[in-house]
């Protein structure tokens, strides 16, 4: 009984397979860049919105910063009861107040982020409630409102309860929690890297073995060396496939190009090879 004797095939056979893959896989890269591009561009929008949110909620931390300041300078009149908390204390809290009702558009921390600008809302109003009382009520009602506005949260042993504390501290959660959101946000579904990563890569690995392949038959059977045309185009594909990875997807009037340089070169630097067993037809 004779054993299977494997051919192989010739090396211009294997350079037309090693070409036919590498331009493969370059049309692969292409073809998920555009898949990817696509449907993570909703949640990229959804991200921009909750940056424009966090961004508001900020600039409420800030403004209530400034009501604290002004009802601290309200209070040095020693005259509250006839010029009341001040337009700037006004101004401020009404700033406040905007910027939440602004960031409700952009929160990404679903339920329980609508939960929490809600309770901030309802403090905000508990410090306006408590600084128009204080004109009643003289300095104790000031420092009373003021605590209001800049309390420090509760203790649990080391770390500090989330929401615990005034209007400020509260804007700070608030804050942290959205950007904990977004964070999530971009490291999910289409963006998450445990889906990107193998996806991208795959195919880049793959493209590394074939340009291998290609180098060690082009030394050791064509005795020249490989083309570098072949390496930029591998770099070109890899490129793309580790921007997709870490960053947002690049514009398609770049990748795009980008890819179908890779594709070109990758062919060109086959050609020379190929030329050598291509004879005019009689």
């Amino acid at each position: 009984m004779t054993g299977v004797r494997w051919r192989v095939p010739h090396p211009i056979v294997a350079l037309r397979w090693l070409r036919a893959g590498v331009l493969g896989l370059v049309a692969v890269t292409a073809l998920l860049y555009l898949v990817v591009a696509n449907r993570a561009g909703d949640q990229i929008a959804a991200a921009e919105r909750t940056n424009t949110a966090i961004g508001h909620i900020h600039n409420a931390y800030l403004q209530a910063g400034k009501a604290d300041q002004a009802l601290k300078a309200a209070a040095k009149t020693g005259a509250t009861d006839l010029i009341g908390t001040g337009a700037d204390f006004a101004n401020a809290t009404a700033r406040v107040s905007s910027h939440l009702t602004s960031a409700t558009d952009g929160n990404a921390a679903g339920q329980q982020g609508l939960s929490h600008i809600q309770f901030v809302q309802g403090q905000l109003a508990t410090c306006v409630q408590m600084a128009n009382t204080a004109v009643l009520d003289g300095p104790p009602g000031v420092t009373r409102a003021r605590d209001a506005l800049d309390d420090r949260p509760e203790e649990d042993g080391r770390r500090t309860v989330p929401f615990t504390g005034g209007l400020r501290q509260s804007l700070n959660d608030l804050e942290k929690l959205e950007i904990e959101a977004r964070r999530d946000q971009l490291r999910s579904g289409w963006r998450s890297p445990h889906l990107l990563w193998p996806l991208f890569i795959g195919p880049v690995a793959v493209m590394l073995l074939l340009v291998c392949a290609t180098g060690y038959i082009v030394a050791h059977h064509f005795r020249r060396y490989p083309s570098p045309a072949l390496a930029v185009a591998l770099l070109a594909t890899t490129s793309i496939g580790i921007t997709m990875c870490t960053t947002a997807p690049p514009s398609m009037a770049i990748a795009l190009p980008v890819l179908a340089a890779a594709g070109a070169l990758a062919f060109l630097a086959y050609r020379p090879r190929l030329a050598e067993y291509r004879f005019p037809r009689s």
